[in-house]
């Protein structure tokens, strides 16, 4: 196990670590991490709790993700790892050629051209009947019980739901927009922090998810309605679509870094690219973590990684690269190799995106754990809500590139290019834990920058998450935290990195992490302090 002080954390959150034994759900709102709490007390195992979680997520904190929103997991239990990459897939009529009739000159990001199949109910149920104690249905309660009968809305949940408004009141205008209205806009208006909020619809679309165990979304009367609006609408998403998916068991993928063994999901999703970078920082020799010339060969190394992954990322069904070769000490070595500590370079790579998800970590005292991530992309996600369902459909294939040549062009069928990733970590073999920072293009290099922390400098997992995050924006430019070490940053100015200071870290991510003791089976867990973080233990 790492070697950290459980009573140390030199940040500014100063949350205390939390410890328990029977049980532990870590998430970005309390209501949802009491859902999860709640449904393992009632027998319940991890994956349950990460269901209930999920699902009650989708209500309490509808700004990031939604029933229309992908999903994907990485589970341990009885002491072996399972991936599940439920992405979903471009509607099999869309093309290239059709977007670009329509006037676009690259994927719009709202309305019904970058919807695709959404996969989160999936992943509820594919991880229910594989590896759950309770039925799908009952985990769902919570979560149906606070969208029939109400929740009082949570401080950075209220910030994007107006953020949300404004956006969609300035760019959504057409007649397809005004279910969201009706659904999230609260008399006429986004709702206010503590204000009580009640989604009837969402309601009612969860139990019929729970009954027919989600078999309703993709092959009955939700499918029948999905793609009935999308169609009225001139939308390319169909009823056979939807009957198409099927989430994906995987492999998840890993590099050894200085003796622990970090996990994340295979493509379509960018963990490679976290991992790449944590390949490259094996051979940085750290001994303190404020210090400039670290700080230079951690924004460099995320850099080569990006240029890698956003190079090569799609759908692995569309592509012949074989991604493990970029974790091999080979490839590290010979990019490693042009890093130069006295200047900066400047890769060509794809400017990233910005865009909201949940993430969950769960643990029962039987040693299971999962790390679970769920999203609508860009907030609400599309702005399309299927009528008197609450279905917010997802806008993930915004990411599609209509240029014909590039490794992820738009195609029929197609999973797209995926921001969210979960992470795991083991050594030997044992289980530590999950961990995971939500937040778009942030998500690989807040992986990077909390597992450095951890294993390189010795920090608990909630000084890890406290402390000061900088995240590469394109070219030179890089955002740092308002409570990054001044000085540094002027040193990091010097070499060619070119600065901005933000006072709000909102885009720097949002992070859960549960560790297990392999010792005494005591877990330990910490939370975000950047949004409404909140560990629920038993």
């Amino acid at each position: 196990m790492f070697n950290f002080n459980p009573q140390i954390n030199p940040y500014s959150s100063k949350r205390n670590l939390h410890y328990a034994y029977k049980g532990m759900v870590a998430t970005s709102q309390p209501l949802a991490a009491q859902a999860g709490l709640q449904i393992m007390q009632k027998g319940g195992n991890a994956i349950d709790a990460a269901i209930a979680t999920a699902a009650c997520l989708t209500v309490v904190e509808p700004t990031s993700n939604g029933i229309g929103s992908d999903a994907f997991a990485i589970v341990w239990i009885d002491e072996k790892m399972y991936g599940l990459n439920a992405s979903g897939k471009s509607p099999k009529s869309i093309s290239i050629e059709k977007v670009r009739a329509l006037g676009f000159e690259e994927m719009p990001k709202l309305g019904m051209i970058p919807i695709t199949v959404p996969g989160a109910p999936g992943a509820w149920s594919a991880l229910s009947e594989r590896f759950g104690k309770l039925p799908l249905a009952e985990c769902l309660a919570p979560a149906i019980d606070y969208a029939r009968n109400g929740f009082a809305v949570s401080p950075t949940v209220a910030k994007f739901w107006n953020i949300a408004s404004v956006v969609y009141s300035n760019n959504a205008k057409g007649n397809e927009f005004k279910s969201w209205f009706d659904t999230f806009n609260i008399n006429d208006n986004a709702p206010s922090t503590g204000d009580l909020v009640t989604l009837k619809d969402h309601a009612n679309t969860l139990e019929e998810i729970g009954a027919t165990n989600a078999k309703s979304f993709y092959r009955g009367d939700l499918a029948k309605k999905i793609s009935s609006f999308i169609k009225k609408h001139g939308g390319f998403l169909t009823e056979d679509d939807l009957s198409n998916f099927k989430p994906e068991w995987v492999d998840p993928i890993s590099i050894n870094y200085k003796g622990y063994d970090i996990w994340e999901l295979p493509p379509n999703g960018q963990g490679l690219i976290a991992l790449i970078a944590l390949n490259f920082a094996n051979s940085i020799n750290v001994s303190d973590k404020d210090n400039a010339e670290l700080y230079h060969m951690q924004f460099e190394v995320i850099k080569y990684a990006f240029a890698t992954g956003k190079k090569y990322i799609t759908d692995p069904n569309f592509s012949n690269i074989n991604y493990k070769e970029f974790l091999t000490k080979k490839y590290a070595d010979k990019f490693y190799g042009e890093i130069d500590l006295s200047r900066v370079h400047d890769p060509k790579i794809i400017p990233p995106n910005k865009s909201g998800t949940v993430y969950l970590a769960t643990a029962d005292g039987d040693g299971n754990m999962v790390s679970f991530i769920q999203s609508n992309y860009m907030g609400f996600g599309s702005g399309i809500v299927i009528p008197n369902t609450g279905i917010a459909m997802q806008n993930r294939g915004a990411d599609f590139s209509l240029d014909k040549n590039h490794v992820n062009a738009l195609s029929g069928s197609k999973k797209t290019y995926h921001t969210i990733i979960p992470g795991f970590m083991t050594t030997k073999g044992k289980a530590i834990g999950p961990f995971g920072i939500m937040g778009g293009y942030m998500q690989p290099q807040a992986h990077f920058q909390v597992i450095m922390n951890m294993i390189s400098f010795g920090m608990n997992p909630q000084a890890a998450l406290d402390a000061p995050r900088w995240q590469w924006i394109n070219g030179k430019y890089f955002d740092i935290e308002n409570h990054f070490p001044k000085h540094i940053a002027e040193e990091l100015i010097n070499k060619g990195h070119i600065i901005k200071m933000q006072i709000d870290s909102s885009s720097f991510g949002r992070g859960q992490i549960i560790l297990r003791d392999p010792k005494t089976g005591v877990l330990i867990g910490g939370t975000e302090s950047r949004c409404d973080g909140t560990i629920a233990s038993w």
